[in-house]
């Protein structure tokens, strides 16, 4: 996710040039592929050079689908060794252009089967929960009642209050738009396309990116524009309370519609530095990095053995009802839901 400080298009964590092993002694550096919303502290990359004798350098990519893209277009010739932050909504896409080297970590062991991918094409790293996230005092001043539902966004008491991202470039954007046909469904009276033509016609703004929506567009929290409504996670309010030292999050969430997205970290194919790529995503399951992930990336950690921060256990709230679909049912439909989200936007 999305709340931590941001990351210099590329940096340099470590100088050191040493061998991990007769096998890797020509691997010196690991190109790390992420998100821009990638964030670590200090020293917990180091601290991977100082196990291994290999630096890390992050290569910022943008959004996860800018990322993904790419990641795509460069295939031939990858510009990184190891790719972090693909998701389940976007998963299937990169299989389909068999971006990944299989790699089963043995730290995969401290990891719930329920987040394995089968064939082991990447490995589960982190998980959250994108849900409608809204300025409680922002609607309070306009005398404005919380949504309770995904249904309640198209009705004229919240025109011009609703900012979403575009899923064919976001994935927390993508994630909302299979919360809504899981929701609305592909037939019946009320189908999923006609709920985006009515937010439409309720002037939802839709932008190309989760960091334009929520600190450009969105009013709550670390915000700055004038819509109270966005899409996030469930953990921004968490967020919200951390970075501004606060005793409750002046933001809220609505349960209904949360999607589950995990986040899966990948060995490249094509990489000329494999056994180095394989201890960094070793790595990234170790509890070091583990551990650091609340606090930076404002989602949860996979590793059973990581321990969650007392500002997540205190304010951060589990959706009641996630909706959780299938990377396959993904893949077959997502060209053609995505082409029909067009036509019901235009």
């Amino acid at each position: 996710m999305k709340h931590g400080r941001p990351v210099v298009l590329l940096i340099a964590l470590a100088l050191t040039v040493a061998a991990c092993g007769s096998d890797e002694a020509a691997s010196s550096e690991v190109v790390l592929m992420t998100h821009g919303s990638f964030a670590v502290s200090e020293g917990v990359l180091e601290a991977f050079t100082d196990e291994t004798g290999v630096s890390v350098t992050v290569l910022e990519a943008g959004d996860a689908g800018a990322m993904v893209n790419q990641a795509i277009l460069t295939k031939d010739n990858p510009v990184a060794d190891v790719l972090y932050g693909i998701d389940n909504t976007f998963l299937s896409r990169a299989q389909d252009e068999d971006l990944f080297v299989p790699y089963r970590s043995p730290a995969l062991d401290r990891v719930s089967r329920d987040l394995h991918v089968p064939g082991d094409a990447v490995t589960p790293v982190d998980v959250g929960y994108v849900c409608v996230n809204i300025d409680l005092m922002e609607l309070e001043r306009r005398n404005i009642t919380a949504p309770s539902n995904l249904a309640d966004l198209t009705d004229p008491t919240y025109g011009g209050t609703f900012v979403v991202e575009d899923p064919t470039t976001s994935s927390p954007g993508l994630a909302f738009l299979l919360a809504t046909i899981s929701r609305f469904g592909e037939d019946g009276a009320y189908p999923w396309q006609a709920y985006w033509k009515d937010l439409v016609a309720n002037d939802a703004l839709i932008v190309p990116g989760w960091e334009q929506a929520y600190y450009g567009e969105f009013s709550g929290g670390s915000g700055e524009g004038d819509r109270p409504i966005v899409v996030s996670y469930a953990t921004s309010p968490v967020a919200e309370v951390y970075f501004s030292d606060l005793a409750t999050a002046p933001t809220a969430i609505v349960d209904d519609g949360c999607f589950l997205q995990i986040e899966y970290a990948g060995i490249l194919r094509g990489t000329e530095a494999e056994p180095a790529a394989r201890h960094l995503v070793d790595f990234l399951l170790s509890t070091t990095f583990q551990n650091d992930i609340p606090l930076n990336m404002f989602v949860y950690p996979v590793n059973e053995d990581a321990q969650l921060p007392a500002v997540f256990l205190e304010h951060a709230v589990y959706p009641n009802e996630p909706v959780v679909m299938d990377p396959a049912t993904i893949d077959g439909n997502r060209e053609r839901w995505l082409a029909e989200w067009a036509a019901a936007v235009r």
